[in-house]
């Protein structure tokens, strides 16, 4: 590829992926976002919970003097404590609805546009449709919160099958659910992640066509899909990992089929579309070769791809 990917798209990091120290809303906030915001690289960070307020004011303060951007990461907000939208108990739903209504609050002290989150666990064949109506009057009721704050939501796609076991889920379903959504909450969209399509039996073709219309964000990453091997799962292992889906070959393809959708094309105005990289140092790897490998395998990947 011949011209920068500036051109076509923001470049962001998973910051509780990269520091997973910080995945329980304390740690090394300051230093970590420091970081990633001195590496131009780098266009935008996805940040989660900070217990601090304080802190939340000094990581918007690094965002804006190093022109980054931030997104909202409320994943963990929901996977912590075990929380689902679509429960089919109403406490259990209620809780996590308010704890998305925070995540947006939290989002909004942040500058941030978007926030990001998940289904839950899949309820079986016989509770499915059941689930499905839950999860859309708990988006519902948030879509409109977030639309009154000027945040939009946006619902990432997992595994059904291996490690979270989501609601939503195949792609296919996911598009059907999104349209669902979309004819209240014009801004509402779907994450999917080059992570999870292995883990959810998926190609290129399968995937990104039927979801075209309603991607607003995409995540890139590796997955390990044998049962047995280390980091088997969701656990977004790097590029190249042994065992793993996905490397430098994998990724290009990937993002060509990006292309092809024309979620990145030529000639846009304006704010770009979000690629995110989501890979989580394994064991005892350290966080600073992780985010070079992601480099390189980023660089790579875009001098390889012909469109």
């Amino acid at each position: 590829m011949q011209r920068p990917w500036e051109a076509y798209l923001t470049l962001s990091m998973v910051h509780g992926m990269a520091f997973p120290a910080c995945a329980n809303g304390e740690g090394p906030f300051v230093e970590t976002v420091t970081q990633l915001a001195k590496d131009d690289f780098f266009g935008a960070i996805e940040i989660g919970w900070i217990k601090d307020p304080g802190v939340r004011q000094r990581v918007r303060s690094i965002a804006e003097q190093a022109r980054l951007k931030l997104g909202y990461a409320a994943q963990p907000t929901l996977l912590g404590p075990k929380l689902s939208l679509n429960d089919l108990d109403d406490g259990g739903r209620a809780r996590a609805v308010a704890a998305i209504k925070g995540a947006i609050d939290e989002a909004v002290e942040l500058g941030c546009a978007r926030v990001a989150f998940l289904a839950g666990p899949d309820p079986g064949d016989a509770q499915r449709e059941r689930g499905l109506d839950l999860l859309a009057d708990s988006l519902f009721q948030l879509c409109a919160y977030g639309d009154e704050r000027g945040i939009g939501l946006t619902l990432e796609t997992f595994d059904r099958d291996i490690d979270k076991k989501s609601l939503i889920g195949p792609s296919d379903l996911a598009a059907q659910f999104a349209a669902r959504i979309r004819e209240r909450h014009a801004s509402f969209g779907l994450l999917y992640d080059l992570s999870h399509m292995p883990l959810l039996f998926e190609d290129v073709e399968s995937s990104l066509k039927v979801l075209k219309d309603y991607l607003v964000h995409i995540h890139v990453g590796n997955g390990v899909v044998q049962a047995g091997l280390p980091g088997y799962g969701d656990l977004h292992p790097r590029f190249g990992f042994p065992g793993g889906c996905n490397d430098v070959p994998e990724l290009t393809r990937f993002l060509k089929g990006l292309f092809e959708i024309c979620y990145l094309r030529e000639g846009v105005a304006g704010a770009k579309p979000w690629v995110g990289f989501e890979v989580k140092p394994f064991g005892g790897e350290d966080p600073d070769l992780i985010l070079a490998n992601t480099r390189r395998a980023w660089r790579q990947a875009w001098a390889d791809l012909a469109v």
